[in-house]
């Protein structure tokens, strides 16, 4: 039984936007738990099941391509069913799969556990959840709002990836995994009692609208709409130059950096907590350029934005391999807060490109392109693994995802800008 419309009324001193975000921003540092996790199991399942870098890789690697595959579909569903429902299910699932890695004795029950169902958890509350909260509840900040949920995951790494890596490293990787389905699992009555899908749920206006909106009707048929926007947008060039570009941060990020770093410098002689605690260092100052890229967002050209940063990007990897050591010197350091303020500041501008250019379409166009920056991440997470195995040493892959971010930095300036306000729509569902 569908509920009466909210009656109008006007916004109090804070308007209810504010309360939205603030929820999605600590739904989302919980959830982050199981992004932390990755990088710290690599070398206790090598030593305890003898399984190959390569094997595990590619557990990751599947969880990160799902990940991404499945947030166009999830920002389907949210419309369809609403943003409440999907993220308490996607925690649910992420909790199941996490705690059921205690128990596994074969590298398959990995790749099931920890890369179908955490997969298919975490990329349904993936980016395209911050998308959705922002393009629903702001009309003005929408940069700013970008860039603070997007920091929320490295807030997220902030907090458990050294209370993570102290576990592994004092009580083993069953209790991290174990901390990782808590984590999941405890935020999913804060989500339930809390958030709310649209500004009309309690009759406002979006933050920054001049008029009140009703809130729309579900839209039936998700994967089909998420399938006919892909038709849509694919038809684009500016879809292919923004997937592209992201499928090389995902793998300059999630797929090398987040997989590989700890196992590369536990390679030369560095402690894994403190290999880990350089990865929540990047966290730290990843919150302040990312809230920064939002703020630039809002004021600058997200192309020439994107190219800057993946330039940088680009040049701060080409210089990690010779920085790697048994302890931590200032290089490193410098590096670490360098290449923290990069990491995911590439997030408030594409997803800004893609309202530009795809308009009401732009959360589900952006769910695609940050499947590609998954499947990105998931060919480093293997490949990395891989050429660890045949080469003894991670260089080539560090050099090679340097290469390929001045690639994508001449990519992000070949985007045009859209030739009218609101882009070509996706074509109607078939009822």
């Amino acid at each position: 039984m569908s509920r009466a419309p909210r009656t109008p009324r006007t916004p109090g001193r804070i308007h209810r936007a504010w309360f939205v975000a603030a929820v999605a921003f600590v739904t989302i540092i919980g959830a982050a738990a199981f992004t932390s996790l990755p990088g710290l199991l690599i070398e206790p399942l090598h030593t305890e099941f003898d399984w190959s870098r390569g094997t595990i890789g590619f557990a990751v690697s599947v969880n990160l391509a799902l990940y991404g595959l499945t947030a166009p579909f999830a920002a389907a569903l949210m419309d369809r069913f609403g943003i409440r429902r999907v993220v308490a299910v996607a925690l649910t699932v992420i909790s199941v799969g996490s705690v059921l890695t205690v128990w596994m004795t074969a590298a398959w029950q990995l790749v099931l556990y920890w890369g179908i169902l955490v997969g298919l958890g975490s990329g349904s509350m993936a980016l395209a959840f911050a998308a959705t909260v922002t393009n629903r509840w702001f009309v003005a900040r929408r940069g700013l709002v970008t860039g603070i949920l997007t920091a929320a995951g490295a807030s997220g790494q902030l907090v458990f990836l050294p209370l993570l890596s102290w576990l592994v490293e004092n009580h083993g990787w069953r209790p991290a995994a174990i901390t990782v389905s808590l984590a999941a699992l405890a935020v999913v009555p804060f989500v339930w009692l809390l958030l709310r899908d649209h500004p009309a749920d309690v009759g406002l206006p979006a933050y920054g609208a001049k008029e009140f909106v009703a809130k729309p009707a579900p839209v039936p048929g998700a994967a089909r709409r998420a399938v006919t926007v892909l038709l849509s947008a694919a038809r684009t060039g500016p879809f292919w130059l923004l997937a592209g570009t992201f499928a090389i941060c995902g793998a300059s990020t999630n797929g090398l950096v987040k997989t590989h770093f700890v196992p590369a410098a536990h390679d030369h002689g560095m402690p894994i907590t403190a290999a880990a605690s350089l990865l929540a260092v990047i966290g730290v100052f990843d919150v302040v350029g990312t809230v920064a890229s939002g703020w630039f967002t809002d004021r600058f050209e997200s192309r020439r934005l994107l190219a800057v940063y993946y330039a940088l990007r680009g040049v701060s990897l080409l210089f990690l391999p010779m920085l790697l050591a048994p302890s931590v010197h200032p290089p490193m350091v410098f590096f670490i807060v360098f290449y923290g303020l990069d990491w995911v500041a590439t997030v408030p501008p594409t997803i800004a490109l893609c309202r530009e250019h795809y308009g009401e379409d732009s959360a589900i166009v952006f769910g695609w392109v940050l499947a590609s920056h998954q499947v990105g991440a998931a060919i480093v997470a293997f490949a990395g693994g891989l050429a660890r195995d045949v080469f003894g040493s991670y260089d080539v892959v560090w050099y090679a995802s340097g290469a390929l971010c001045a690639a994508a930095a001449l990519m992000a300036l070949v985007i045009r800008r859209p030739s009218a306000p609101s882009a070509p729509k996706a074509l109607p569902v078939p009822a």
